[in-house]
C-alpha cells in the first residue's frame, strides 16, 4: 500500500509539534543547551537557524535533480554555509550584542544537524513549496522550544525575562544552578519526559535518543560507516 503524501499544512506543522527538532527528535541540541540562558538569546538563534532553514531548503530543492548524487552532502554544506554566512554578517552589523551572546554557536549553525538532515530528508526529495514549509516549522519548532528552555531558565535562574527583572529576589531567591550548564540538561530533560508523556498519551512513541533520530542517519553511516554527534 502506498504512502499517503502529506498535505502542505501537514509538512508545515510537522516540526512545530509531531516531529519537533529538539523535544521529539532529539537533535540539534549542543546550540539548544548553550545558547538558552536568556530568552533572547534563544529568539537570536532560532530566527538565525529558520532563516537558513527556509532558504537552504528553498535552493538545494531547486537544484536537487543538478546536484551528483555522491557530493550532494559538500554541496549541501556549501549551500548553508553560503546562507550562514550572510546572516552571521548581518547580525554583526545591525545586532552587535546577539553576536556577542551567541558567539561561535552563529557560524556553527552550518553544522547543525536540523538544518544538514532537512536538507538531505526532505529538500533534496520534495518540490521547492513544500521543502519550505518544511524548513519554516522545523525552525518554528526549533526557536519555540529555544524560546521556553531560555525564558524557565532566565526567569527562574536570573529573575529576568528579556533583561527586564521579574523577581528581584524578594520573594524568592533566583535558583543560579539554571543558567550554567548543569541547569541546561535539567530543563532540557524535564521538557522531553514531558513531550513523552503527551505523546505517550495520544499513542504516540517516545523521543528517540542517538543515530536513529536523525534524518542525516543514513547518509552519515554510509559516507562514514559509523555514527553521527
Amino acid at each position: 500500500m502506498a504512502k499517503k503524501e502529506k498535505t502542505l499544512g501537514q509538512v508545515f506543522t510537522a516540526g512545530i509539534i509531531k516531529e519537533n527538532p529538539v523535544l521529539r527528535l532529539v537533535i540539534g541540541t549542543c546550540p539548544t543547551l548553550a545558547i538558552t540562558t536568556m530568552a533572547s538569546n534563544a529568539i537570536g538563534m532560532g530566527v538565525a537557524a529558520t532563516i537558513v532553514l527556509v532558504c537552504s531548503n528553498a535552493v538545494i530543492s531547486m537544484l536537487r535533480k543538478v546536484i551528483p548524487d555522491k557530493v550532494r552532502i559538500p554541496a549541501f554544506i556549501t549551500i548553508i554555509a553560503a546562507f550562514v554566512t550572510l546572516i552571521q554578517m548581518l547580525v554583526q552589523a545591525f545586532l552587535p550584542s546577539i553576536n556577542d551572546a551567541l558567539g561561535i554557536y552563529l557560524p556553527l549553525i552550518v553544522v547543525n544537524c536540523i538544518i544538514l538532515g532537512r536538507a538531505e530528508s526532505f529538500a533534496s526529495k520534495n518540490k521547492v513549496l513544500p521543502s519550505i514549509l518544511d524548513g519554516l516549522g522545523m525552525g518554528i519548532g526549533f526557536t519555540v522550544t529555544l524560546l521556553l528552555m531560555g525564558s524557565i531558565r532566565e526567569i527562574l535562574g536570573n529573575g529576568t525575562w528579556f533583561g527586564m527583572v521579574i523577581n528581584n529576589g524578594s520573594v524568592i531567591q533566583p535558583i543560579l544552578i539554571l543558567i550554567l550548564p548543569p541547569g541546561g540538561f535539567f530543563v532540557f530533560g524535564m521538557l522531553v519526559a514531558l513531550a513523552n508523556k503527551l505523546a505517550e498519551r495520544k499513542g504516540k512513541p517516545p523521543a528517540k535518543l542517538g543515530c536513529g533520530a536523525c534524518p542525516g542517519a543514513q547518509s552519515c553511516s554510509k559516507a562514514a560507516k559509523g555514527g553521527c554527534e
